[in-house]
Order: structure tokens, then C-alpha cells, then sequence
């Protein structure tokens, strides 16, 4: 039997667990970072090298390799990465901003200019597995705000760049491709080399070397955030099937032994069964010693008394990915006000998030849900305010700015008023 802690909704109290990394971890990027600064393309080439046992000549990949990842893949494939496209793009084109202008009484103008960056990185994670989905769910947003220039990284590995990540990139129009992976790639993206211009932002998940040179590097770019390990919590009442709470909560788990799994459930005899699903379905994964770690290191099934407590815990969590398997699970949505992203109803889970319905797979994690979103397209837009004031909105409001001036006391900011109402005869 899996041992996975079950515990009363009264007993639980959440420990957000950012993970920030070791000292040495810390260094080692600082001295990856300060390299590609001094040293550009053969910094990146020696770290290649290095960590990646690859040696590489050209570090963009060229027109004729993206080809010929057509040909790797089935005709299928390509198409379910078409409709995948499809239906995010569908989704993100409902967050575009357009910028608008207000015309006062007075003669004043005021508003907002919303503006594309002008260039963004794109990191895509590579080792024993291969990640179209995270092109699709960094670029496209992108693309819709106007970003002009979408630069991808991604790790060359031994038998190069997987087909799948080549034709999703060309497929979502980013501009440029690097077979540069680690803090390495997120130092030539933020610093820039002879080969990469740098970049005004990075998205894109990855693991702690990732993670610390994004924090390192904000500043000088943007990033999208430190992202932490997956989680999921299934919210289950009698209703719920046992065997797809499981399957939900082991698809979390299989993604690495930090990755959380948790279950809020109002029924003891559900959390029962769940935990016998786990047991039984965890001897059928290929990655079962991992999953089966997470399960049993940070799973939790909660036992909740009643909805209102269930709501406590689920809001408490903040979870990355929550799911409602629950009777009529829209009537929740309004108590639910930390979460990620939301699944409702027993057919809605968390994977069909990750690769197909079209909202953005990259999701705040580890508690941080209480005050971020999702990635979206105002991820890669900025907003600047506009002003023009009229001459007779400076004779009826300069006065009151001058003496706002002078209580903070800035009399030169005073000033630059009063020259004008004296100038102008107002």
C-alpha cells in the first residue's frame, strides 16, 4: 500500500516550500553568468561541452534542419500540434489589450499606449524528454501581443533537438533557434553573445540552475517566474471516482519527487479508495519509482467535514492545478480564490490543460498563486500612460500641484509649475 499521509482538514497547515537552491548551486551560475559575459560564444560552446557532452559548431540551428523535422514526425503529430495551436491561440487572442484615449472637458488628453516587447527568449527544457507543449504555450502569447522577435534555447542533446520542438517552434513563428540549454542559455539570452543578441524578457520552465539564473538575471531582463515543482490537488465528495482522482494526482507525481499531489476530499471512506487507486495504478507506470517518491514524500490526502472546509484548504494550498470532481462544480467557482488553474467536473483533467484546451500551461506554483496568473499575453506587453495637459487645465489645477509640490518639499517640482502659470499669465 502506498504510504501516503492522511490527515483531518483541522490538522493541515501549508508550508510554501520556494525552493531556492544551495549555496554551491548558487555559485556555479553566478560563475556560468559572469563567463558568457566575458566570453560570449565559446563560453557557451565550452559549457555545451561540458554539461551536455555535445560539441557544437553552428549555435543556430538552421532553415534546412527545422525541415527536415517534418519528416521525423508522423502526419498525426504535426496535425495534433496544428488543432493544439489552434485552440491556445483562440483562447490568449481574448486577452489582447488595445491601448486607449479619454478627451476631458478641459481639453486634456489622458490615457494608456499598450506596446509589444520588442524581444523575447523562450527557455525550453530538454533531457529525457521532449516538451512541444512549452513552445507552444510561451510563444504563441507572444505572438499575439506583436512580439517581433521570439528567440527559442533549448538543449542540443546527443542525438540533437528533438523533431516535435523544431516543427512546434516553426509552427508558432518564433524567429530564432539555439541549441544552447542551462544557466548558460539564460545568461546568452539576458547579456547577449557575438551569435544571440540579447533578449527584453525569458519564459520558460526548467529545472534549479534555470531557475536561479532567472532570478539572477532580473534586472536586466524580465522573466516570467521562479517557477517551483508541479502540484495538483483534486478536490473529491462522494460523487468523485476514486480511480480518476488517482490517475490525476500520479500524472503530477510522475513529473519529478518534489512535484506535490494532494487530495481534499469529505468523505474518509473515498480517502480510502484513492489510496488503494494510488497503490494499484502506481505498479503500472514506467516512472514509478518517481511518481511513487512524490506520492508518498509531499502527497496528502485531507479530510475536510464539510464544503466550507474543503474551500479553506484548497484556498490555503493555492494550488497550481486544482481540480473540482465534485456535484455541480461550477456552484464552487466563486469561493475558489487561489488557484492557477481550475479543472471543473470529472472529465476535465489536468492534462487536457497541459496540451490541448487552450488556456496557458505555465501556472503559478508553490503557494504563489495568492498573487500571480498565468502566463499570458500581458506577459509580453507594456503599458505606458499618456498625458497632455490643456492651457486651461494648467490655470485651473497649477496652483493645487504647486502647493502638493510644496508640501512634500520639492520647490524646484513647484517651480516648474509656477513658471508657467507666471509665463503664460494664468
Amino acid at each position: 500500500m502506498v504510504q501516503i499521509q492522511i490527515i483531518n482538514a483541522s490538522e493541515f497547515t501549508y508550508e510554501r516550500n520556494l525552493e531556492t537552491g544551495t549555496a554551491e548551486q548558487l555559485t556555479t551560475v553566478q560563475r556560468i553568468i559572469n563567463d558568457i559575459k566575458a566570453n560570449g560564444d565559446q563560453a557557451v560552446r565550452n559549457y555545451t561541452r561540458q554539461f551536455d557532452k555535445v560539441e557544437i559548431d553552428q549555435l543556430r540551428v538552421s532553415e534546412q534542419e527545422i525541415q527536415a523535422a517534418y519528416q521525423q514526425l508522423s502526419p498525426e503529430l504535426i496535425e495534433i500540434i496544428r488543432q493544439a495551436k489552434e485552440n491556445i491561440r483562440s483562447y490568449h487572442e481574448k486577452q489582447l489589450q488595445t491601448s486607449w484615449f479619454t478627451t476631458q472637458e478641459n481639453g486634456n488628453v489622458l490615457g494608456q499606449k499598450v506596446t509589444p516587447l520588442d524581444r523575447v527568449g523562450v527557455y525550453v527544457p530538454g533531457g529525457t524528454a521532449a516538451y512541444p507543449s512549452s513552445v507552444l504555450m510561451n510563444v504563441l502569447p507572444a505572438k499575439i501581443a506583436g512580439v517581433k522577435e521570439i528567440v527559442m534555447c533549448t538543449p542540443p542533446g546527443r542525438e540533437g533537438i528533438p523533431a516535435a520542438i523544431l516543427v512546434a517552434a516553426n509552427e508558432c513563428g518564433v524567429t530564432e533557434i539555439y541549441r544552447v540549454g542551462g544557466a548558460q542559455a539564460v545568461a546568452a539570452l539576458a547579456y547577449g553573445t557575438e551569435t544571440i543578441a540579447k533578449v527584453d524578457k525569458i519564459t520558460g520552465p526548467g529545472n534549479i540552475y534555470i531557475a536561479i539564473a532567472k532570478k539572477l538575471v532580473y534586472g536586466i531582463v524580465d522573466i516570467d517566474m521562479i517557477a517551483g515543482p508541479s502540484e495538483v490537488l483534486v478536490a473529491c465528495d462522494e460523487s468523485a471516482e476514486a480511480t480518476y482522482a488517482a490517475a490525476d494526482m500520479l500524472s503530477q507525481a510522475e513529473h519529478d519527487v518534489l512535484a506535490a499531489a494532494y487530495c481534499v476530499t469529505l468523505s474518509r471512506q473515498k480517502a480510502k479508495e484513492i489510496q488503494q487507486e494510488l497503490t494499484s495504478q502506481l505498479a503500472q507506470l514506467p516512472r514509478k519509482d518517481i511518481a511513487k517518491e512524490s506520492i508518498e514524500q509531499q502527497g496528502k490526502i485531507i479530510i475536510a467535514k464539510d464544503r466550507s472546509e474543503m474551500l479553506r484548504v484548497i484556498n490555503e494550498i493555492a494550488p497550481e492545478h486544482l481540480e473540482m470532481m465534485v456535484e455541480e462544480p461550477f456552484s464552487y467557482l466563486g469561493e475558489i480564490r487561489h488557484a492557477g488553474a481550475i479543472f471543473l467536473g470529472r472529465y476535465s483533467s489536468e492534462p487536457i490543460g497541459d496540451y490541448f484546451a487552450g488556456p496557458n500551461h505555465v501556472l503559478p506554483t508553490s503557494g504563489t498563486a495568492r498573487f500571480s496568473s498565468p502566463l499570458s499575453v500581458d506577459d509580453f506587453i507594456k503599458k505606458s500612460s499618456v498625458i497632455y495637459y490643456s492651457r486651461q487645465a494648467l490655470q485651473e489645477n497649477g496652483s493645487k500641484i504647486v502647493a502638493f509640490a510644496n508640501e512634500e518639499g520639492l520647490d524646484a517640482h513647484g517651480r516648474a509649475i509656477a513658471i508657467r502659470l507666471e509665463r503664460e499669465g494664468l
